[in-house]
């Protein structure tokens, strides 16, 4: 093990309150400043990190509070990238999103004056010592050929690679300026292998259709990994493997056994995997995943974030003696499925629900890894 396992995580996002909802709204109507609503922004944030650390919680996030969606904000901050109302919203099970998505309208870049860093260092500025404040923003795997953000790219790049490259080298100079910022974990989050999943099963009788996916999964590969070579040492980082998340709605469904190959070939730290109910498939494709990477952690999302009742103990308990038939019990973690928020609307249920369900997390937790 050359990374801490904590066992108890959190993904990363937690529902807006509402005085954050009201000073987003009055600044979209000119009503207040952007440094007034920053100054609202930090003091919930603040409070959020109390109540993370209270709650056992060796890991913070910001809860995403200085953005709208989980990866939009970020995404239309870089250089190269810029934020249109697409036709249609997103395609969720009995809920509608907004119509924002982005595109390509030049060479992507880092953006060293991309507003996340400000609010990473605020977060850092607040963290209590032995706690370790976490980075969350998506993957680059939801730019290509997802949701027609990378269209472009021949229009912009000579070759596909060239995209490709270019891509790599933005995410990694980003991370690496969050690295010089003091930041020691930082997340990829990432729809785009849950949405191959669906494509894989969707299309297991047209081999023309498969492989285009297969090679989509190739290129997010390529990229990521390009990305993870050479990072300090001292740098931890995850990825949470996401179905959706929209007002306790999903998109996606399908077991890892059909990406388990590629997923084993990506050398995270950590991997964030949703297995809240049966949409997630069974726990034998994690040793995909840990025969590549002996220090991995694979944290299990077996408690869900879209619903306030709270999971049985004993079930739970069950269940990761069960998922340590494939990977040892060492190596595995726990934590809901998703964030409670994915974007500001939020899902349905209440901050003492999010605050039940940490603790919950907690008692399991101890309960498994006493030591």
């Amino acid at each position: 093990m050359t990374k801490t396992h904590e066992h108890f995580d959190h993904v990363g996002s937690y529902l807006r309150p509402q005085a954050l909802k009201e000073a987003r709204e009055c600044y979209a109507k000119g009503e207040i400043s952007q440094q007034e609503l920053l100054e609202t922004q930090d003091r919930l944030v603040k409070e959020l990190v109390g109540h993370q650390v209270e709650n056992g919680l060796k890991v913070v996030s910001d809860g995403e509070f200085g953005r709208s969606w989980w990866h939009l904000d970020f995404l239309w901050n870089l250089n190269g990238l810029e934020a249109y109302q697409q036709e249609d919203s997103y395609k969720f099970h009995g809920a509608k999103t907004r119509t924002t998505n982005v595109r390509l309208n030049g060479q992507i870049t880092e953006n060293p004056d991309h507003p996340f860093y400000r609010d990473f260092t605020y977060l850092k500025s607040i963290v209590p010592e032995g706690v370790t404040p976490k980075v969350t923003i998506p993957s680059p795997s939801l730019i290509i050929n997802r949701d027609h953000r990378s269209d472009l790219a021949l229009e912009y790049y000579e070759t596909w690679n060239d995209f490709l490259d270019g891509l790599a080298q933005a995410y990694k100079d980003t991370i690496l300026h969050f690295y010089d910022l003091g930041a020691r974990y930082i997340q990829l989050d990432d729809t785009t292998w849950a949405f191959l999943i669906q494509q894989l099963e969707d299309n297991k009788n047209n081999p023309e259709e498969r492989q285009k996916f297969q090679r989509i999964a190739q290129d997010d590969v390529y990229v990521i990994n390009q990305i993870l070579a050479g990072l300090p040492e001292d740098l931890t980082v995850s990825t949470h493997i996401c179905r959706g998340n929209f007002k306790s709605t999903y998109l996606f469904e399908g077991g890892y056994h059909t990406i388990a190959r590629y997923l084993g070939q990506l050398n995270y730290d950590i991997f964030f995997l949703e297995y809240d109910d049966a949409r997630s498939g069974d726990f034998s494709p994690l040793a995909a995943i840990w025969n590549n990477r002996k220090s991995v952690e694979l944290v299990l999302g077996v408690i869900t974030s879209k619903d306030p009742a709270l999971e049985d103990v004993d079930a739970i308990v069950a269940r990761i003696q069960d998922a340590a038939k494939s990977v040892p019990l060492e190596n595995l973690g726990i934590s809901t499925q998703c964030g409670f928020a994915s974007t500001e609307e939020g899902n349905i249920l209440t901050e003492e629900d999010e605050w039940q369900k940490l603790r919950l997390i907690k008692t399991i937790t101890e309960t498994i890894w006493k030591d």
